[in-house]
């Protein structure tokens, strides 16, 4: 019977368990980038050395270097005797690690396919912490192409001042050096012993985390085959690609840690193979389309048919619970203390959204076709996704926890403004939303993207591809609930309009739900910096000139109880936007 490829296993373990498992790499991983190693620098320098004597080292420049100096040759002694300032020893060695012109034209020295993979999968949150034996900076390019500014510790004094792991986005631990610091260690002796803060550290990471070996032979790092044997814990499998047999090291630790062995070709074609098959699990376990069009089929079934009130309440309930579940996790996690950056804050929305991707659909035909039976089913959904307990944590991580009910209230309120259901649109706006230690209030005045954060969210101007927005969030939501509208406003112009238009109700039902605030300062939206806004101005005018106080803007009652009232919101709203300083 056949069993299931190693390599799939670790995917599968991966997906299911971001960030658990550290990669361990060595010059294997550099090889098809025509990376030297140290020891290869150390005899070519030789050479060098020897020919500027007019001597010839042959075959054995080691050798050499031992009779004419009377030592053991050492890349580091090497280097400071060669080279006297750091800014020498950079230009001397810039020419093994960095490319010409030719052989960028060629492609070497660059990152390699294997580089590009693991840094794509820290880039999506699957790796935290590598750990590479290689002194070259290609890793570091490839993650900073991505998007991704990892932390460097290749030295004792940066081990030692390094945040915790966990707070780290990704961690690059270079445990024999990096070139550009001749303290690398290269020889034997050097590869005997690590200072004490990088046992330490290695002790913990191999405690901790599952392992991904590849293209480290464990020949000659007799440190580090001591880290790996002294691990204590095996809570996290460890799965060590090889290509041909393993050397005799390498399958003693092997047995050791009870490692997966992987067979593979190449180092680049393995870690390609790990994110192909990370990202295709990743993507399967999102809400599947058929699923979310049988839930939206199911509502809409439901909603015209009193009989079927049970079963529509039940759906929906189920519905939210399964977003609070889906959002409960450690993906989700509040007291994450991190820099809070483009990367971070990104990758947080999309998790929210790939939560809410079902409900969200639901909620644009639960708009469309709302009934005032239907009122108390949707704010009761609100409410669950809106109202917080939360005691501890990061300020900004546990104001975005309403982000969920941000989008179920724009994907409810986009479908009820294009089907003109604007009572249900009142009674959504006045649900009640529990705030731990503060004063409930309205929806409207509190989930709207400017009243969510207590403290500005000024961090939503991380948002990639919303970095010149006035209205970085509301730009952002515009574009996601898009996709989930098309089937009640195919049109993307008109689809703008409806949206401009939901978000003005916002602003003028906050003002009205509000009246005794010290200044005047509504909601504002996207609406606020599109000349469109006039349109949907003119519109609600003219509804309250010709209709008065049977306008659906008065019976509604979102932003006044008489044509005058309302007149007067919608004045007020109109004087505000010019004083607008981006205006």
């Amino acid at each position: 019977m056949r069993s299931i490829d190693p390599i799939h296993s670790l995917a599968f373990s991966m997906q299911a368990n971001p960030g658990v498992y550290a990669v361990l790499v060595g010059s294997g991983v550099s090889r098809s980038a025509m990376i030297p190693t140290g020891w290869e620098i150390t005899l070519n320098l030789i050479c060098k050395l020897a020919a500027s004597h007019g001597e010839e080292c042959g075959s054995e420049p080691e050798r050499w270097y031992l009779e004419k100096f009377g030592k053991e040759a050492s890349y580091s002694d090497l280097l400071n005797d060669i080279a006297k300032t750091q800014a020498e020893r950079q230009q001397l060695l810039g020419a093994y690690f960095e490319p010409t012109d030719k052989e960028r034209e060629e492609g070497a020295k660059a990152p390699t396919a294997a580089h590009r993979a693991i840094a794509g999968l820290a880039a999506n949150g699957f790796i935290k912490v590598i750990i590479t034996t290689n002194f070259d900076q290609l890793l570091e390019t490839a993650l900073r192409d991505e998007g991704v500014e990892p932390t460097i510790l290749s030295s004792p004094d940066q081990v030692q001042g390094a945040l915790p792991l966990i707070h780290t986005d990704c961690c690059v631990f270079k445990v024999n050096g990096d070139y550009l610091d001749t303290r690398i260690r290269n020889t034997p002796a050097e590869l005997d012993e690590f200072p004490r803060e990088f046992d330490e550290l290695l002790d913990r990471i191999f405690d901790e985390f599952g392992l991904i070996v590849c293209g480290w032979s464990a020949e000659w790092d007799a440190a580090l085959r001591s880290a790996l044997s002294r691990a204590p814990s095996r809570r996290f499998t460890t799965f060590w690609a090889v290509r041909g047999k393993s050397e005799d090291k390498a399958q003693r630790l092997i047995d050791l840690r009870g490692a997966q062995v992987i067979k593979i070709e190449d180092a680049d074609a393995f870690f390609a193979e790990i994110q192909q098959n990370v990202t295709s699990i990743e993507e399967y376990s999102r809400p599947h389309p058929l699923s979310t069009e049988s839930a939206v089929a199911s509502l809409e079934r439901y909603l015209p048919d009193p009989r079927y009130r049970i079963q529509l309440s039940n759906l929906i309930q189920q519905t939210v619970e399964q977003v609070v579940e889906m959002t409960s996790g450690e993906d989700f996690d509040v007291q994450l203390s991190a820099s809070i950056d483009s990367e971070s804050v990104t990758k947080r929305l999309r998790r929210y959204e790939a939560a809410c991707a079902t409900l969200m659909a639901m909620a644009t035909s639960g708009g469309r076709w709302a009934e005032e039976e239907h009122n108390q089913v949707w704010q009761r959904a609100l409410q669950r996704l809106g109202s917080t307990d939360l005691t501890g944590g990061v300020v900004f991580w546990i104001d975005l926890v309403k982000y969920p009910a941000t989008l179920l209230l724009y994907a409810l309120g986009l479908g009820a403004v294009e089907a003109g259901r604007l009572r249900f649109l009142r009674n959504l706006f006045g649900t009640t939303i529990h705030r731990q230690h503060k004063e409930d209030l309205a929806a409207v005045r509190v989930l709207p993207p400017s009243c969510m954060f207590d403290e500005g969210g000024q961090e939503m101007q991380e948002l990639k591809g919303m970095e010149n927005r006035h209205t970085p969030l509301n730009a952002w939501i515009h574009d996601v609930l898009q996709t989930h509208t098309d089937r009640i406003i195919p049109d993307v112009k008109r689809y703008t309009r409806v949206f401009d238009k939901l978000e003005t109700l916002m602003a003028l039902g906050c003002a009205h739900e509000d009246p005794v605030e010290v200044a005047y300062w509504p909601p504002l939206g996207a609406f606020a910096y599109r000349r469109e806004r006039i349109r949907v101005f003119q519109e609600i005018e003219k509804s309250l000139e010709t209709m008065q106080d049977e306008s659906p803007y008065v019976t509604s009652g979102i932003f006044g109880a008489t044509a005058e009232e309302c007149k007067q919101g919608l004045t007020k709203l109109k004087e505000f936007l010019p004083n607008l300083r981006w205006r």
